[in-house]
């Protein structure tokens, strides 16, 4: 058998966006709309992954409210493969959980991780990149980073610092051991990151086998790695089963926390495939068709109901309403029918601000 027979690819798909508020919202996250194109960005994301392994090898991670919404558009998957979290524990169990899952179906496994609201443009160099890490998981007990190639200094993201290579893998990919983790560092530090040429956004697109993984949590987080430890020898049914008692007593923490910043067996291959995390409207905007005036028309219908007149630079998300636009230049107007939010482009981070005092104010029907 092959290194792709042993490939399973794990979406994780449970998360928020609240800066894409107010189209994401709790009972409609980011990861099942039409953002980036007429498929919903989980869609586009499992095609993607669909690249490099078979259906019946792909497997999402959700969260139990949006069990049906995941049938429902991913209806190629099998449904044993959608793994429901009964309370949210952050990447670390997620990516255990998978990984254990993966490993019940082939005691070889080795699970590609990626997420289920991120772009990417060039998707035969992902597929290059995907494989070649891979390979690499199978053939060492590595613990495989993909670190996105930085093409502007981002405070939103963090870093990932390389150390010296370790060889040159089979399609021309280096493959780099990892000195260190920085978090969302300043707009000064970002800068000073990237000339350097070893610094890469962490994307948390990690490949490891499932039992290099299991080794690694065996280490770092030894309780977690005992809460899940009997997942690989049961059937699918009692499998899913055992994850209330699993997440009611497992700890919140991230991956990279948990296991990345301690490992020594981490190791980076750069991706340069035209990676964005799509974390607020300005991305929005800068990943879509522009008409010549430099706005953009996004509808949740085949015909968008919009008027602009003498705007530039606008981005706006309408719903079964006219929004009209006159004489207004590098705005976000996103009408969902019950809400409508105008924000100037460059602040789009700041819609997070609101949700904040929706949150303050008990105004959860909005969230």
């Amino acid at each position: 058998m092959s290194t792709a027979d042993h490939t399973f690819a794990l979406i994780l798909a449970g998360g928020g966006g609240t800066r894409l508020w107010p189209k994401s919202r709790a009972q409609a996250p980011k990861q099942f709309l039409k953002l980036t194109s007429s498929q919903t960005m989980m869609q586009v994301a499992a095609d993607r992954t669909n690249q490099l392994v078979p259906w019946e090898r792909t497997i999402v991670i959700t969260n139990q409210l949006y069990l049906k919404e995941v049938r429902r558009q991913l209806p190629q998957v099998p449904e044993q493969n959608i793994i429901c979290e009964p309370r949210q524990r952050d990447t670390a169990l997620a990516m255990l959980v998978g990984a254990m899952f993966a490993q019940l179906k082939d005691p070889q496994a080795v699970i590609i991780n990626s997420a289920a609201d991120h772009v990417v443009t060039n998707q035969a160099e992902f597929v290059k990149v995907m494989q070649s890490a891979a390979e690499v998981a199978t053939q060492e007990s590595w613990l495989v980073s993909v670190g996105i190639t930085p093409t502007y200094p981002s405070t939103g993201f963090g870093y990932i610092q390389i150390g010296a290579q370790l060889s040159k893998l089979g399609r021309g990919l280096p493959l780099f051991k990892v000195d260190s983790f920085t978090e969302k560092p300043n707009q000064a530090t970002a800068r000073a990151f990237i000339s350097t040429g070893k610094y890469f956004w962490n994307a948390n697109m990690y490949v490891w086998s499932a039992a290099t993984l299991m080794a690694a949590f065996q280490t770092h987080l030894p309780e977690m790695a005992d809460l899940a430890a009997e997942l690989p020898g049961l059937k699918p049914r009692q499998f899913h089963q055992q994850l209330d008692k699993i997440y009611d007593q497992a700890e919140t923490i991230a991956i990279d926390y948990a296991i990345s910043e301690k490992a020594d067996n981490l190791v980076l291959i750069p991706g340069d495939f035209g990676w964005d995390d799509v974390g607020d409207w300005q991305v929005v905007y800068n990943l879509s068709a522009k008409d010549p005036a430099g706005n953009v028309v996004l509808s949740d219908s085949d015909t968008p109901q919009t008027l602009i007149v003498e705007s530039h630079n606008n981005l706006v998300h309408s719903n079964n309403r006219l929004v009209a636009l006159v004489g207004v230049d590098d705005l976000v107007v996103v009408d969902t029918g019950e809400i409508v939010m105008v924000v100037p482009k460059h602040r789009s981070q700041d819609v997070k601000k609101l949700v904040q005092r929706l949150k303050e104010d008990g105004k959860t029907e909005y969230l």
